[in-house]
C-alpha cells in the first residue's frame, strides 16, 4: 500500500531544482558553487534546502566553516535525486529515439576482463544493428561502478554486486567466473623455474588492483594467510596497455585472467609463471536497475551484451 506521507511530499513539497540543488551540492560541497551549476542565487539556494530539510524534518548537510558535508539523510537524498534527474533526462532521450529511430547514448561500465572481450565484441555488435546508438564506456572496480549505476549515471554494468544494499535495488544476470593466472614478461628471472614458492613471489614488484577491490583483498588474504606481508613493492593500475607494458621488460608480475593478456601471450611478449594462485573471483554479470525501463538505445545494447556473452560462456 502507498505510504500517503511519502506521496505528499513528493507531490506537494517537492521541487525540481530542489533535485537538482541536492545533486550540485553533492558534487561541489559547497552552496555557493552549487548555486551557481544549479543556476541559482545562493540565498535562493539555502531556502530551498531549508525548505527541503523541513519538509523532511531532518538535517540533510552540516555546515562546515568552508562547506557543507552531506549527512547520512543527505547521502541518501543526493542519490536518489541522481537517479530521478537521469529518469527525466532517460524519458526525453527516449522520446527523441522514438521520433528519429533508434539512436541517443548509452553508458556502460564495465570491470577489467569484460572491458576487454566481451564489451568490445557486444559494442561492434550493437553498430552493425544501429550504428547511430553512442556508447560511452567506464572502466572500474564494481563498487564504484554500481554506485554510478543506483544514481543513474550508467544504464548498464558489466560487473559484480558486493552489498545486500545494491542487491536490493539492482538486477544481476551471471556471464562467467575469473580464474586468475600469474603473468609476468617473457623475459622475467622466474620464467623459467619449473616451481615457485609464494614467499619467493612477495619479493617481487607487483601491478595491483585499487585498494578495496576484491581482488586486492584476496591477494592481501593469500599472503597474511601464509604468515607472509604483502609485497611492498606495488604500482596500483586497472589499465591493461599501461600494465602490459610495465611488465614487458621488468621484474614486475601480475595477477590477470589469461583472457585478458591473451594476445601478448600469443606474441610471446608475456608468459605465464608456475604458481597457481588458487584465485577465482566470484561470477560477473550483466547489472541493470530494477524497475527501471531502459531507453531504447540501452535495451539494444543489453540485448547485443546477451547474445555476446551466450556465444562466448556457453552454459
Amino acid at each position: 500500500m502507498p505510504d500517503i506521507h511519502s506521496d505528499r511530499f513528493v507531490r506537494s513539497h517537492l521541487k525540481m531544482r530542489q533535485l537538482v540543488l541536492l545533486v550540485e551540492l553533492g558534487r561541489h560541497g559547497s552552496i555557493l558553487h552549487a548555486a551557481q551549476a544549479a543556476n541559482l542565487t545562493q540565498p535562493a539556494a539555502s531556502k530551498l534546502l531549508a525548505e527541503l530539510e523541513y519538509s523532511l524534518n531532518v538535517q540533510l548537510f552540516e555546515r562546515l566553516p568552508r562547506g557543507v558535508q552531506p549527512t547520512w539523510y543527505g547521502e541518501v537524498m543526493i542519490r536518489r535525486a541522481g537517479a530521478a534527474l537521469a529518469e527525466m533526462d532517460a524519458g526525453y532521450q527516449e522520446v527523441m529515439e522514438l521520433l528519429a529511430g533508434i539512436a541517443g547514448t548509452v553508458a556502460v561500465g564495465a570491470v577489467l576482463t569484460p572491458s576487454a572481450s566481451l564489451l568490445p565484441d557486444a559494442i561492434k555488435l550493437l553498430k552493425t544493428r544501429h550504428e547511430r546508438v553512442k556508447v560511452s564506456v567506464t572502466v572500474d572496480t564494481s563498487k564504484l561502478l554500481t554506485e554510478k549505476l543506483r544514481a543513474g549515471e550508467l544504464d548498464l554494468v558489466i560487473g559484480r554486486v558486493l552489498d545486500s544494499e545494491s542487491a536490493a535495488e539492482l538486477q544481476f544476470e551471471p556471464v562467467t567466473d575469473e580464474p586468475h593466472s600469474l603473468i609476468a614478461g617473457a623475459g622475467h628471472p622466474l620464467a623459467g623455474r619449473a616451481t615457485l614458492a609464494l614467499e619467493e613471489l612477495a619479493d617481487e614488484p607487483w601491478i595491483m588492483p585499487p585498494a578495496g577491490s576484491i581482488l586486492r583483498d584476496r591477494l592481501t588474504a593469500l599472503f597474511l594467510s601464509h604468515g607472509l606481508e604483502p609485497p611492498a613493492e606495488t604500482v596500483e593500475s586497472l589499465a591493461l596497455p599501461v600494465i602490459a607494458n610495465l611488465l614487458i621488460g621488468s621484474r614486475m608480475i601480475v595477477a590477470l585472467p589469461e583472457e585478458l593478456v591473451r594476445p601478448y601471450l600469443d606474441m610471446g611478449l608475456l608468459t605465464i609463471l608456475p604458481y597457481d594462485l588458487g584465485l577465482r573471483m566470484d561470477l560477473y554479470g550483466i547489472v541493470t536497475r530494477k524497475q527501471h525501463r531502459l531507453a531504447p538505445g540501452a535495451q539494444a545494447m543489453l540485448a547485443a551484451l546477451r547474445e555476446v556473452a551466450a556465444l562466448r560462456y556457453p552454459r
